[in-house]
């Protein structure tokens, strides 16, 4: 497929998949006439990239974990990388849990106050 296709699959810019592609995330095949095409597997190979990206990895890291990916094999180095970033992850997780429960809280204030007030009369 080629890259407006896939960046419309894929949920992305085709800058996005240009950068990608530099950065050494994605490849791509060249038509004769130098456009871009891509195989099907690389809307999950740029979503997964973005899921990547969202749990706020760096490029670089980015770049370490996906042949792990595909191929199954990590070093002990890449294992101690990937737990790290797993237990960060984990603490975002539960830091945004914290954020939404105290925000339930407000709403549940907000309403309860809203619900006593007696309405204005003319």
């Amino acid at each position: 497929m080629r890259i407006g296709e896939l960046a419309s699959k894929a949920g992305v810019s085709v800058r996005a998949l240009r950068y990608y592609e530099e950065q050494h995330l994605l490849a791509s095949e060249r038509t004769p006439s130098g456009q871009r095409v891509y195989a099907a597997s690389a809307v999950d190979r740029v979503r997964f990239i973005q899921q990547l990206y969202a749990a706020g990895l760096p490029s670089k890291a980015v770049l370490e974990i996906l042949p792990c990916v595909h191929t199954g094999v990590v070093t002990p180095e890449l294992m101690a990388r990937l737990t790290t970033e797993r237990d960060r992850i984990d603490h975002q997780i539960a830091e945004l849990t914290a954020t939404r429960d105290r925000l339930d809280g407000v709403i549940r204030t907000t309403i309860a106050y809203r619900d006593t007030q007696q309405p204005c009369s003319a």
